[in-house]
């Protein structure tokens, strides 16, 4: 079995970004190409193109559980609502370790100045020691993995 959570921090060093990161480590999952899934996923780092809000390790997990779990007849609302609760449970889950889902609140609890918008940082070795994201991808693929085995 692919160690998720490794590949996922693994991506997210090499570049990707956190969205990325995550949905991109899940292709054995997804079926999809590597390509396809950074592109796919890469408007959700940064909290959604960077206005710090849900965290795109989050918004990424939420694609994968719907690649994996979700629904595709519109008109079933008991699939949809089981969905949603899978998707409730993940955002728990996670909140749970973290203490948010939120991009914003991630960053700043990390003493980090919080900033929308903008262009992202150089990706420097400065850089991957300050942020908790590498941390946060990792901890949404294990949280992933372990509800996919559920």
């Amino acid at each position: 079995m692919t160690d998720h959570a490794e590949r996922a921090k693994a991506l997210f060093l090499e570049g990707y970004n956190c969205a990325q990161a995550v949905f991109c480590a899940f292709t054995d999952v997804t079926g999809l190409s590597l390509s396809d899934s950074a592109r796919l996923s890469c408007s959700f780092g940064g909290g959604l193109g960077r206005l710090r809000e849900v965290c795109g390790a989050v918004s990424a997990a939420a694609m994968v559980l719907g690649m994996a779990k979700g629904y595709d007849k519109p008109g079933d609302p008991e699939l949809k609502k089981r969905h949603y609760e899978l998707i409730r449970e993940f955002a728990a889950r996670f909140r749970e370790e973290s203490g948010s889902i939120i991009c914003r609140e991630l960053l700043s609890a990390a003493g980090l100045p919080v900033e929308e918008g903008g262009a992202p940082e150089a990706r420097t070795p400065e850089y991957y020691a300050k942020r908790p994201c590498p941390g946060l991808v990792y901890r949404a693929a294990r949280i992933l993995d372990e509800m996919l085995a559920e």
